[in-house]
C-alpha cells in the first residue's frame, strides 16, 4: 500500500466523535465491517514510516511474499494433482497384480509340474 493510499484510508476512517451522541445510527451492514476490518488491518500491520525508500522496499518485500505465496500453492495443486493420478495408476496396477496372481495360480493347478509329487510305495 503507497503511502497516499495510506492516507486516504486513514482519512475515510470513522471516528466516534464523528456522530452526535443523541443519533440513532442504523447498524453498519457486514460488508462495510468487514471492509473496514480489512483497512484497519491493513493500517495496523504496517509500518508508518516517513522514509519514502523504506515504503518501496516495503511494497517490494510484499509483492516478493505474495508471489513466491502464489507460485507454492500452485506447486501444491500440482503435487496434489500428481499424488491422485499416482493413487489411481496404483489401484490399477494392484488389480493387475490380482489378475496375474490368479492367471499364474491356475497354470501351476493345472501344470503336472507343479503338483504335489507323492511317493508310490511298493507292495511287497
Amino acid at each position: 500500500m503507497s503511502s497516499q493510499e495510506n492516507r486516504r484510508s486513514m482519512d475515510n476512517i470513522a471516528l466516534s466523535s464523528d456522530s452526535d451522541a443523541g443519533e440513532c445510527n442504523p447498524a453498519p451492514s457486514q460488508s462495510t465491517v468487514d471492509k473496514e476490518n480489512v483497512k484497519n488491518m491493513a493500517f495496523s500491520s504496517s509500518t508508518i514510516s516517513l522514509d519514502p525508500d523504506s515504503n518501496l522496499d516495503d511494497d517490494e518485500e510484499k509483492q516478493r511474499l505474495i508471489s513466491q505465496v502464489l507460485e507454492l500453492q500452485n506447486t501444491l495443486d500440482d503435487l496434489s494433482s500428481r499424488v491422485d493420478s499416482v493413487k489411481v495408476e496404483n489401484l490399477k496396477l494392484k488389480s493387475e497384480n490380482q489378475v496375474l496372481g490368479q492367471y499364474i495360480e491356475n497354470l501351476m493347478a493345472a501344470s503336472s509340474v507343479f503338483q504335489s509329487a507323492t511317493p508310490k510305495t511298493k507292495k511287497k
